[in-house]
């Protein structure tokens, strides 16, 4: 077999793709399969927790509804390997199983996916939405809610280009623990993210080194992750560091690190690094279509310049929930809490305008 057939996959034993692409797989798995409407009561635009959990509640209680995601479900919580403080799971839940579980609840309900559906514009035309789609297709909806989340930052230093793909990542899942498994890698970054990262990577390398670029690792983490990070063995912690150059010419050797106190450089041995130091909001296709704040978060409720409620923009109809929300709190439950709550105000939109 030829290196451009791979990767293989086999769907129940019958079906063989050789090198598929996203569209493929989503076609043979079923994420393509949304009936077409001539007007949705909702399109949710974004399939992580947020987007998700809006789906299954508007879905649930009869609203016509079908969810839109460019790459996959999940979202960015897709790439976590535990979550520990979501309610109802003490033993923690991976990001890409809670993602999964509210992809089947969501249908059981009869809402549709259709993943990668990529919208890249939203406009108005005669009293409805339209969310234009990368495949040249318009989606006509009543109501839109917005739960696009964000994209990871880059880090911006010599040798990451070079080593992207081969030694850098940007998740912390069992597939990149075990490319790793034995060897010391290095965490960049101070978030809950970061931190789960760091405690998952130090159950299977002898070293992780977490570089961050102030003192209290409390300051951006949740003080129960904070503590299990300082309290293990295995992880070494560079406060007030960064990084500033990746060493090696196949695969990554040693990363570079600067104290920003002292100006001081050490070079420390790492087989991988794992860039964990935040996101940007996925909000270019709205163009001025909403208002966003100076970051280009989606700006909802009074501050708006719109209506009153919590998660309307200034655009009736049209809502945002989650991570791409300005001014949300960027976690899980959180995300979850929005994209449930929002439905009634889309409840109460749709009956304003005598559409229910």
């Amino acid at each position: 077999m030829r290196p451009d057939q791979t990767p293989v996959v086999i769907w129940k034993g019958e079906t063989v793709l050789r090198n598929p692409t996203v569209t493929e797989l989503a076609d043979l798995v079923g994420l393509r399969a949304a009936p077409s409407r001539a007007a949705w009561d909702l399109v949710v635009v974004g399939a992580g927790p947020g987007g998700l959990a809006a789906a299954v509640c508007a879905a649930s209680e009869g609203l016509s509804t079908v969810v839109l995601d460019a790459l996959a479900t999940g979202g960015q919580a897709a790439t976590s390997s535990r979550i520990e403080n979501y309610l109802g799971f003490p033993a923690g839940i991976s990001g890409g199983e809670l993602a999964d579980r509210a992809l089947v609840q969501a249908r059981k309900f009869g809402a549709g996916f259709s993943i990668p559906g990529e919208a890249t514009s939203l406009r108005a035309a005669d009293g409805y939405h339209l969310v234009g789609l990368a495949e040249g297709d318009d989606l006509v909806a009543h109501a839109v809610l917005i739960a696009t989340g964000v994209h990871y930052r880059r880090l911006d230093v010599p040798g990451s280009d070079r080593l992207e793909g081969a030694s850098v990542y940007y998740a912390a899942t069992e597939f990149e623990a075990r490319l790793c498994r034995h060897d010391p890698v290095t965490v960049v970054g101070g978030g809950n993210s970061a931190g789960q990262a760091a405690c998952f990577l130090a159950g299977r390398s002898p070293v992780v080194n977490l570089v961050i670029r102030h003192d209290d690792l409390g300051r951006d983490m949740s003080r129960y992750l904070a503590d299990r990070v300082e309290q293990s063995p295995r992880v070494r912690i560079w406060r007030h560091s960064e990084v500033g150059q990746l060493l090696g010419d196949a695969a990554l050797e040693e990363v570079v690190l600067h104290d920003l106190h002292t100006g001081a450089t050490q070079r420390v041995a790492t087989t991988a690094l794992f860039v964990l130091i935040g996101a940007a909001p996925r909000t270019r296709w709205l163009e001025q279509e909403v208002s966003l704040d100076e970051k280009g978060f989606v700006l909802t409720g009074p501050g708006a310049g719109g209506r009153g409620s919590t998660f309307e923009t200034r655009r009736r109809g049209v809502f945002a929930v989650g991570d791409v929300r300005s001014g949300s709190v960027k976690r899980v439950a959180s995300a979850v809490g929005e994209g449930s709550v929002a439905i009634r105000q889309v409840h109460e939109f749709l009956e304003a305008e005598g559409r229910r």
